[in-house]
């Protein structure tokens, strides 16, 4: 990791701990329809799932009795959070909670049958790095499911959305980072894209399903 790369990692640990404490109570219905989604693309593929950026756990519940979740995240303070809603409501199906860099997974090859990243992409400080890690990690014929907003690439929207890109920012996604990117990191890599479903609210959060060759 660059010097460069550690400052941008501790200014996000910093917005996360300030973060955590109203997270839920802003984004829990805004993104259940996408993150609902992205757990049954997930589990198409088994029920050994990584998610990585689990934040304060708001899709833990979405998962089935007899799956097994290992959930990890930048933040301690949100892990915190999560760790407490695995505990209230007796989430046996989440394995382990871990401080871990996106960038940086610290897990066997091959380990999982999918890897979840919702909300998350467009904020690593290497996405490319983060999904090479997504796709190492996951065993072969596998799953990498992303729940994200993506930049809108109509000749209305496109241009509406990059003007107003500092707005969407502050609130932790980019209008510039396009599905796009993704798609040439996936073909480049070998890897199908299976589909990218618009969900709630109108679309703007979309779900990109792929599938590591088998």
């Amino acid at each position: 990791m660059t010097s460069a790369d550690g400052t941008q990692i501790d200014h996000m640990r910093k917005a996360y701990a300030r973060w955590a404490p109203i997270y839920d109570l802003i984004y829990d219905k805004l993104t259940e329809p996408a993150a609902r989604k992205a757990v049954e693309a997930a589990l198409v593929h088994g029920r050994e799932i990584l998610e990585v950026g689990v934040g304060t756990g708001l899709s833990l519940g979405y998962y089935p009795a007899d799956s097994s979740v290992i959930g990890v995240d930048l933040s301690q303070d949100m892990l915190a959070r999560a760790q407490d809603k695995v505990n209230r409501r007796n989430l046996s199906h989440v394995r382990e909670l871990k401080v871990m860099d996106a960038c940086h997974l610290d897990f066997a090859d091959g380990q999982f049958d999918a890897v979840v990243a919702q909300f998350l992409i467009t904020l690593v400080p290497d996405p490319e790095q983060a999904l090479d890690g997504f796709l190492r990690v996951v065993r072969p014929g596998g799953g990498i499911v992303l729940a994200n907003h993506f930049g809108a690439t109509g000749a209305v929207m496109g241009p509406l959305e990059d003007m107003t890109a500092p707005v969407w920012r502050a609130v932790g996604w980019s209008s510039g980072f396009k599905s796009a990117r993704i798609a040439a990191w996936a073909a480049s890599r070998g890897v199908e894209v299976l589909g990218i479903e618009p969900v709630f609210p109108g679309g703007f959060f979309k779900v990109m399903r792929m599938r590591k060759p088998a």
